[in-house]
């Protein structure tokens, strides 16, 4: 008699979602893993790096027997995916996503999805090395934090069954209101996207860039690259946490104008001050970072087969 194994679907095989797959690989569990993707060379490429086991280009089709599905794709997509999903999950599924921007997608889930499916919200905090799969590395989530966004009314079972599936990937779960992770993430994501555009709008339209360009190198391009590739999906995720980040951007409008009396002044001395306090601050939050931030509890490795075990019967509700 086969094995039975659960079967995790991966919507989006990009850096992320490839990934996801091939930290999966290293478990123990008992899993089928399929990938789709709209653009069949990202969904390939994640099948020859064996982080899939299968790929299907129907969504519903790679999607209908799953019992955990990862969205890993961009926000301004997932409604549509829900919205295409909903009637064809089954019932017990589990529905994660790896968004930057919580509160929306939450509210989109808890409006499209069935009451025998839940959604639990989720977002790894990583420092990937590009957006496709083949910048797709097994250890991305290895000691990072991984954001987990619960809506007040999801199964307890579910959101133990993300909080499991990112120990196995490494990653620290880390919980929060869906709303306290949007205004968090606007001073540190967000915000920065913000100045990038605005970076890229006042040099490269101005009258000078035909020389300017010649001499930008490395600090310009690591800046105004995190415009990234899509307009479209940009400009939603900015608008969609607007509130938020209006608020970090006049916060961070104070800010210039002080640097810039410093600068016009030609204060030297409360210039390099204030260039300490950043370098200090920088400085904790690597080592910080590195230690895991030691205020939040290390993750528990559920043990092998735990997927398999909180699906045997099936059948979870929201309530």
């Amino acid at each position: 008699m086969a094995e039975q194994r659960v079967q995790i679907t991966i919507v989006g095989t990009g850096s992320i979602g490839t990934s996801i797959g091939l930290a999966l690989r290293q478990s123990e569990e008992p899993l089928v893993i399929v990938g789709h993707d709209k653009d069949p060379g990202h969904a390939g490429t994640a099948k020859k790096l064996k982080a899939v086991d299968k790929t299907n280009w129907n969504l519903i089709g790679a999607c209908e027997a799953a019992d955990v599905v990862i969205l890993a794709i961009p926000m301004p997509a997932i409604e549509d995916t829900l919205k295409a999903l909903a009637p064809h999950l089954k019932k017990g599924c589990v529905v994660t996503d790896t968004a930057s921007l919580k509160e929306q997608v939450v509210r989109w889930a808890e409006e499209l999805l069935p009451e025998t499916v839940n959604f639990v919200g989720g977002n790894p905090v990583v420092i990937s090395a590009g957006a496709g799969p083949d910048a797709a590395d097994s250890d991305l989530f290895r000691n990072s934090l991984y954001c987990i966004t619960p809506a007040s009314n999801v199964h307890p079972d579910a959101v133990s069954l993300v909080s499991g599936l990112v120990a196995l990937l490494g990653g620290q779960p880390y919980y929060l209101d869906p709303a306290e992770h949007d205004g968090l993430m606007a001073g540190v994501e967000h915000l920065p996207q913000a100045l990038a555009l605005a970076l890229a709008q006042g040099t490269m339209e101005g009258a000078s860039w035909r020389e300017m360009c010649k001499l930008a190198g490395g600090s310009f391009e690591r800046i105004v690259a995190l415009v990234g590739e899509d307009p479209d999906a940009f400009s939603s995720v900015l608008l969609a946490n607007r509130t938020n980040l209006v608020r970090w951007l006049d916060s961070y409008a104070v800010a210039v104008k002080e640097v810039r009396e410093l600068i016009a002044q030609g204060e030297h001395e409360a210039l390099a001050q204030t260039v300490d306090k950043a370098v200090v601050a920088r400085r904790e939050w690597h080592q910080d970072r590195q230690a895991g931030f030691t205020e939040i509890r290390p993750a528990e490795v559920e043990r092998p087969g735990f997927l398999r075990q909180m699906f045997l019967g099936g059948g979870r509700r929201r309530s």
